[in-house]
């Protein structure tokens, strides 16, 4: 992990850790309903401040609070068209397995790339401390990902622009 993004995981490790106090929470509704709050919407006196921590203009984490979830929201750093391409087909391809990750939802909010949403019944059957390294740990891949896509793209395009050329050069 380089020096620079040290800090901001630290800080989103930090901020998510305190966020995960979560407890189980019924719908104030509907009766025997217990629905994520934070997505629901239904009450907010149960919602906190979300919060933004950002690292640049172009990544950021956005971590909204309630009594019984935590919703998550990535921005992934694109620097060109190319990394916004990767970008958006690596996220459409972890997103369609959502089920497979548990916490990842189908559908990011907008102005962001991908989301997760943990809840009450998550924190209690898994360990809280995992979950927060599962996404400080899959932040810290996804930028590694993404730029590996694109130095393997450059080289096969160097490698077509060479035989197209050699081909087409005598």
């Amino acid at each position: 992990m380089s020096n620079s993004l040290r800090p901001y995981l630290a800080a989103v490790r930090a901020t998510l850790t305190a966020a995960m106090s979560l407890e189980n929470f019924s719908s104030q509704t509907v009766e025997r309903h217990n629905k994520p709050e934070v997505e629901a919407s239904t009450s907010r006196e149960v919602l906190l401040n979300p919060l933004i921590i950002s690292r640049s203009a172009n990544e950021r984490v956005l971590i909204e609070t309630s009594i019984n979830s935590v919703r998550m929201s990535i921005k992934i750093k694109q620097a060109d068209e190319i990394e916004q391409i990767l970008c958006h087909k690596f996220t459409r391809f972890m997103m369609v397995r959502a089920e497979s990750f548990v916490i990842l939802r189908r559908k990011p909010i907008s102005g962001y790339d991908i989301s997760f949403l943990i809840t009450n019944f998550h924190t209690e059957s898994m360990l809280k401390h995992k979950l927060v390294d599962f996404i400080i740990q899959f932040m810290e891949d996804v930028d590694k990902e993404i730029s590996e896509m694109k130095l393997s793209l450059n080289a096969r395009a160097r490698i077509v622009a060479e035989s197209y050329l050699t081909a087409f050069g005598s």
